[in-house]
């Protein structure tokens, strides 16, 4: 059995590069032993049952898409594009760099005001190590200002920057904590409106944290991994159903499948 087996043709115009308005107005296939529905997220409170669980990822995704240029002291080089994957130490994170050709160690990258990099190390497909002279926090806060969100491949933008929709339409409802350069986005698709008309149905809602990794939609890289947390809370919550007896059914509203159907 090889990968292409599994390979299908999806034609560019069913690919979402925007979401529906609102987002719970997206459609959802039911896919049964017995039949198939086509109906809508809107109908999700009456496909459950009271003491079912929800899973939703709290998770934030951080804009760690850059663009800049290579210094040769204080002019302008070729121009450099990085997407920040994982942090390695304060300060300092692996990324993926086009054209990583261009950059070795001791390299010095500007993404623009008080936005400078060091590349520490250069390996395989593209990857690069860059080391910023800022703590923690103020590298999220300058991240948060000039950099662009990790929209997977086959959602296109004509601008580097991306669409300035992009910073509210590629995080979830629940997105508190930053962390994710990728998003979970099972649980794009929910609104306030849903999550009460749940709720109202006696289904349980279980917030998680994890931080979604990069490359999962790359077949040429490996998954970078992601971090999970789970409150005692949040686990005695999902244990409490009306009917004991019944085991309850769980609804994985934090994971990240592959990309959106219109």
């Amino acid at each position: 059995m090889r990968v292409s087996d599994f390979d299908y043709d999806l034609p560019k115009r069913f690919i979402a590069q925007h979401p529906v308005a609102p987002r719970d107005r997206a459609r959802l296939l039911v896919v049964g032993r017995d039949d198939r529905r086509d109906l809508g997220v809107t109908d999700l409170p009456d496909l459950l049952n009271p003491g079912d669980v929800l899973v939703v990822n709290d998770t934030r995704v951080i804009p760690v898409r850059l663009s800049g240029w290579k210094m040769k002291g204080t002019e302008k080089g070729p121009k450099i594009q990085v997407t920040l994957l994982k942090p390695v130490r304060p300060g300092t994170w692996t990324a993926l760099a086009r054209p990583a050709r261009k950059l070795k160690p001791g390299d010095r990258v500007s993404f623009g005001p008080g936005l400078e990099a060091v590349v520490r190390a250069r390996g395989e497909d593209g990857e690069v190590t860059l080391a910023f002279p800022l703590s923690d926090e103020a590298l999220l806060a300058a991240l948060e200002d000039q950099g662009a969100m990790p929209l997977p491949p086959y959602i296109k933008r004509d601008k580097p920057g991306g669409d300035p929709r992009d910073h509210d339409d590629y995080q979830t409802l629940f997105a508190e904590k930053p962390g994710a350069v990728a998003a979970p986005t099972a649980g794009l698709h929910f609104t306030p409106e849903l999550l009460k008309a749940m709720e109202g149905a006696g289904v349980t809602v279980v917030r998680l944290t994890l931080h979604v990794g990069a490359a999962r939609s790359c077949r040429s890289r490996p998954m970078t991994p992601g971090t999970i947390r789970c409150t005692r809370n949040g686990a005695k919550s999902a244990a409490k159903r009306p009917d004991p007896s019944t085991p309850p059914r769980m609804l994985a509203g934090a994971s990240s499948p592959s990309a959106p159907r219109r």
